[in-house]
């Protein structure tokens, strides 16, 4: 009877992703209202010290003001953030920030290939954990945080059964949540990147392995396998990014990087300990050859068959922190130029609305035939007990403020009280509760293959049930924040998040 009760149990859902919203009228937040209300009393005071025109006047300007705060697109993009964003860009432009060169001709210090842009400042440090493995250190001086990139081999869904799935799914909300109660973590991230696979390291493993007593037909078979195997195929890396705060506390000290990697070698075994019973397979921390070598590539993707020829003749390439930037890029306003290859890359606007299965997202994770190389970023920030539950409750606020300021509330209101209630008992019950979103960066080395890639990333994105909008005017930014560096986004804008989701 049980074994009757498991085959009929239907698939395993997820769902009920909230955006934390801000109580006000009209449709505005909390910071939207108070300057509504402020603009109708300069209009009243207005009317009583200047005159009847005067007043029209300052009401049509707070008007247009108001109608830029709530003429949204599909993207939920008002006006004013998409003037703001075209605004930034022509500033950009105009001063050539846009345009990157480095090298011995370049601008680049010391005449060195540094990284561009957001991640330009980040240094590099090597240390040893507790199980003697060495791991690379990430220091971005802007947001004074320290990062770290570990390493996995995804074992996949083939084959596998659901209940293990499940299992796997549920451990990793487990490790994510368990991120919040972990000392000084600001933020995680996991980038999946997809490229066509070189056959050098095929090419290697049946050179070591063949016989030299083995028969002809063998050894034409393996050549033939050889040669024509790794045509079309393509390599799947993963890699998760854990970033932590330099002090220990708000206002407090903040740890130089010796101090900082002796106390991350003690904690860094459990980290992957945690990741390997998500499904993540062996995890280790990356090396700071190997993450030099990964951000290597990623500017400069013809350096990939360069770099495995290297390791399949037993060789280690002698690449720096100094040199792994492009040796020109260039930012447009839906696209990035860097070294060999030109990528774009989308943002999450919308999460899956309803119920999704587990492998909602393995679409747009798989390879595709018109993109060279694809990189999708999760951004996850784990809150803590404490932020956690102000944040729902005063969710839970804003809907029912929502339902109870109108005679006739929509539907759609009605369900997102009860869609914040559920969520507010989770948290009660001791769930944790994770700030995520989503980067995904095409690349692709020929220019004529810019349209196949764009619209390949629309249809997956439609099969993913997300909605994703290009990042226009930012996309240096975006590509190096997709990247496994750790940068916390919400840190490197000049407006508060918390500010603009009240407007």
């Amino acid at each position: 009877m049980a074994v009757a009760d498991m085959n009929n149990r239907p698939p395993r859902t997820y769902g009920n992703w909230r955006r934390p919203s801000s109580a006000g009228i009209l449709g505005l937040g909390s910071v939207g209202t108070a300057m509504l209300l402020g603009g109708l009393v300069l209009v009243v005071m207005m009317v009583m010290i200047r005159g009847l025109l005067e007043a029209v006047i300052l009401a049509g300007i707070l008007g247009v003001a108001m109608l830029a705060v709530l003429a949204k697109d599909s993207h939920g993009k008002n006006v004013l953030s998409r003037g703001g964003a075209r605004l930034a860009w022509w500033t950009a432009r105009s001063r050539g920030s846009n345009v990157y060169r480095s090298g011995p001709l370049g601008r680049a210090l010391w005449g060195t290939y540094q990284l561009p842009g957001l991640a330009a400042p980040i240094r590099l440090s090597e240390h040893t954990d507790s199980y003697g493995r060495p791991f690379a250190l990430l220091y971005t001086p802007a947001t004074s945080s320290y990062s770290v990139v570990i390493g996995t081999e995804p074992d996949g869904a083939a084959l596998v059964d659901q209940e293990q799935i499940d299992i796997w799914v549920a451990d990793w909300g487990h490790w994510l949540a368990n991120l919040g109660d972990e000392p000084g973590v600001e933020a995680a991230s996991v980038t999946l990147e997809t490229a066509p696979d070189s056959g050098t390291r095929l090419r290697r493993e049946v050179a070591l392995n063949i016989d030299d007593d083995a028969p002809a037909f063998a050894r034409e078979m393996l050549a033939e396998v050889v040669g024509r195997y790794p045509s079309g195929s393509s390599t799947i890396k993963a890699f998760v990014s854990i970033t932590f705060s330099a002090s220990q506390r708000s206002g407090g000290k903040k740890r130089q990087a010796e101090e900082m990697g002796r106390e991350l070698a003690a904690r860094l075994p459990g980290l992957t300990a945690g990741l390997q019973a998500t499904g993540a397979g062996a995890a280790h921390p990356l090396s700071a050859q190997e993450l030099c070598e990964v951000i290597r590539v990623s500017y400069d993707p013809a350096a990939a068959v360069l770099i495995d020829e290297a390791h399949a003749a037993g060789e280690t390439p002698d690449i720096s922190w100094p040199d792994v930037g492009p040796s020109a890029a260039q930012g447009y306003w839906k696209g990035y130029r860097h070294d060999s290859a030109y990528s774009c890359t989308w943002a999450m606007t919308s999460a899956p609305r309803g119920n999704v299965q587990s492998g909602v997202l393995a679409r747009l994770l798989a390879p595709h035939r018109d993109i060279a190389r694809k990189r999708v970023t999760l951004l996850y920030r784990p809150l803590d007990a404490a932020k956690a539950a102000a944040i729902v409750e005063a969710d839970l606020r804003s809907a029912e403020f929502r339902v109870t300021s109108t005679s006739k509330p929509a539907a759609r209101d009605t369900l997102a009280v009860r869609a914040a209630a559920a969520t507010a008992s989770e948290e009660a019950s001791g769930a944790g509760l994770v700030q995520f979103g989503l980067l995904v960066t095409a690349t692709v080395t020929d220019l004529t293959r810019e349209a196949d890639a764009r619209a390949a990333i629309d249809n997956l994105a439609a099969t993913a049930r997300l909605r994703l909008r290009p990042v226009y005017g930012s996309q240096d930014s975006a590509f190096a924040a997709a990247l496994p560096l750790g940068l916390v986004l919400p840190k490197h804008i000049k407006v508060p998040t918390e500010l603009r989701e009240k407007l």
